[in-house]
């Protein structure tokens, strides 16, 4: 059983880095479609409507460009600290 678990350490700061980056992500969605429903919340408007209008190629850049460099910067601070 030894060796599983050798693998498995490996395997935990790729999953950290993927569990991070996937949260922030989250939270760049959660305040764009907050924001975005705020701003089209009118007569006739719906919440897919404001959907449509966040889930975009250039947005999915920019929440994974977004990602990335808040995972460095963790990694930075837990290291230093």
């Amino acid at each position: 059983m030894e060796p599983t678990r050798k693998n498995r350490s490996k395997l935990n700061p790729i999953w950290r880095a993927v569990v991070e980056a996937g949260f922030i992500v989250f939270l760049f969605y959660s305040n764009l479609l907050m924001g975005e429903f705020n701003a089209i919340s009118g007569k006739g408007k719906t919440l897919l409507a404001a959907f449509e209008n966040i889930f975009t190629g250039q947005n999915f850049l920019i929440a994974l460009i977004s990602a990335f460099i808040g995972y460095g910067i963790v990694e930075f601070l837990r290291k230093k600290l």
